[in-house]
Order: C-alpha cells, then sequence, then structure tokens
C-alpha cells in the first residue's frame, strides 16, 4: 500500500516494513540516474546504520537493494509530530533538541529536519534520512537547525517562537552548541538577505 511520494521517492507499507523506492527518472539519463538513485540509497543506508550504532530511535534497516534504489525499513507506529506539537509543544521541542544534539554530537546531519519526518511512539523518533549525510562542519549543523526553525514557522506559525527556544535549550546538550549558534545567526542573517 503506497502511503507517500515524494520528488524523489515513493513510500509503501507491506507487511509491516517500510519500503522506501527511489523510482527512474525519465528526464534523467538512465545512466546517470542509477548511479544517482544508488548512491542515494547506500547513503541512507548508511545513515541508518550509524544511527543504530548510536542507538537513536529512527527506523532500522532490512534490506538495501542499491542497484534497485530500494530501501527496506522497520515501520514506526506512531503519530507524526505536526499533528501533536500543539498539546504539548514546550516538551515536545525541548526533546526535538535534545535528539538533534545526539546526531550532531555524532555528526550525522539530517537534511530535512522538518516535524512531518518525526514521529511520536514512546518517545520521539527521526524519518526520512534521504537528505542526511555525514559532516562534522558547524555550518553543516547550523543549516540543519535553520531547517527545523523555517519548518516550524510555515507548519506551527502560532508557537513557533517558543518551540524554538525549547529546542535550542535542548540543543545544549551538545558540546559545541555555543559555535553552531554563533553560526546559526550567521545563516539566519544569510536567509534574510535573499528576500
Amino acid at each position: 500500500m503506497k502511503i507517500s511520494q515524494g520528488a524523489e521517492a515513493r513510500i509503501f507499507l507491506e507487511d509491516n516494513e517500510i519500503i522506501k523506492d527511489r523510482f527512474e527518472k525519465k528526464y534523467r539519463h538512465p545512466v546517470i540516474d542509477s548511479e544517482l538513485r544508488k548512491q542515494r540509497t547506500r547513503r541512507e543506508a548508511k545513515i541508518l546504520n550509524k544511527i543504530r550504532e548510536i542507538n537513536f530511535p529512527a527506523p532500522e534497516t532490512i534490506l538495501i537493494d542499491d542497484k534497485n534504489g530500494k530501501l527496506k525499513m522497520s515501520f514506526i507506529e506512531g503519530v507524526l509530530v505536526k499533528e501533536i506539537l500543539h498539546k504539548n509543544h514546550k516538551k515536545l521541542s525541548r526533546e526535538i533538541g535534545q535528539k538533534i544534539a545526539k546526531l550532531h554530537s555524532n555528526d550525522i546531519i539530517h537534511g530535512d529536519l522538518t516535524t512531518s519526518n518525526m514521529i511520536l511512539k514512546d518517545e520521539i523518533y527521526f524519518i526520512d534520512f534521504g537528505l542526511g549525510f555525514l559532516s562534522d562542519k558547524i555550518e553543516d549543523k547550523a543549516v540543519d537547525l535553520h531547517l527545523i526553525r523555517q519548518a516550524l514557522e510555515s507548519k506551527h506559525y502560532q508557537i513557533w517562537e517558543e518551540c524554538f527556544r525549547e529546542i535550542l535549550e535542548g540543543y545544549k546538550e551538545y558540546s559545541e552548541h555555543k559555535k553552531v549558534f554563533e553560526r546559526l545567526k550567521i545563516v539566519e542573517a544569510r536567509g534574510r538577505n535573499k528576500h
């Protein structure tokens, strides 16, 4: 059963497992398309494996079929954080900040931090690491925080400031948080100058 489709992939739920299928793009040269899908599938699988090593709440990889751009993962039954953030926004936002701190402490960049990519079960799980990568750069970590801020502003505009404040509080668990906050100011100024 197809449960969603993005620009890069279709997501199916079968036998309580998630199948992420990076479909062919007809407008790309077949060789380039195949190579891109293979690389992205491998990269996402690599990140999910690193995430398992640090015991982070995210889907577990069951099968990698990089030749066909498919990834099979465990299904996390819960509710999307975007649906329930308003019910307990301070507590949930603090936990989101702590979770981002754990990822960044291990040089994992999510790349698409939104409340649509978070599921609340017994705790908050992060999903969809399709744009994720490994990096120890402060800039990349600041951009990750900037992304969650933008997502909050557009999806949760009535409470976004309180939410973001709590995220930054939770993020202080990351030892380099001061450097990231300094860089975040630069990233945000850059964003404003584009308008």
